[in-house]
């Protein structure tokens, strides 16, 4: 869905809730094809099974992907990605989990290169179906300031 809002448009504080999607196998051995990351801790179910973990954990990059594809139900014409910073996986996701992923507007600031556009710092956390936090990060997008 397109949501089109300028800077001035966003508040802090504002909250979105993705809906959630199941992690498989098809995930799995997917993403390790695009990737080439074939890492036994994705791989191979009998190296892992003695493991802490017990089970194979998906890869970050693919938690990662899933996590922020999930909050591409509504797009802004009038913002683009600036970038990511501070991602972490505190938690592993198995396959069977299901996740979803919540983003929170954390601040607002001056983009000092682009006057016309604003910085938004949007919080994001993909949860699982226990309600751990299996991904971290903070979303920096520029947004489009109104004309004046």
């Amino acid at each position: 869905m397109e949501r089109p809002r300028h800077f001035e448009d966003i508040t802090i504080g504002e909250e979105r809730v993705t809906y959630g999607r199941t992690i498989t196998e098809a995930d799995f051995v997917v993403h390790a094809g695009h990737t080439g990351d074939f890492f036994p801790h994705h791989m191979d179910a009998e190296h892992m099974k003695d493991t802490p973990f017990g089970q194979r954990i998906a890869h970050g990059t693919m938690t990662f992907a899933i996590g922020i594809g999930l909050s591409a139900s509504e797009i802004n014409p009038h913002s683009f990605t600036y970038g990511y910073e501070r991602l972490r996986f505190p938690k592993p996701v198995f396959i069977g989990d299901t996740i979803h992923t919540v983003l929170t507007i954390a601040s607002k600031e001056d983009d000092p290169k682009r006057p016309g556009h604003g910085r938004i710092i949007e919080q994001v956390r993909v949860i699982n179906q226990r309600g751990d936090v299996v991904l971290a990060c903070d979303h920096v997008y520029l947004v489009a300031r109104k004309a004046v």
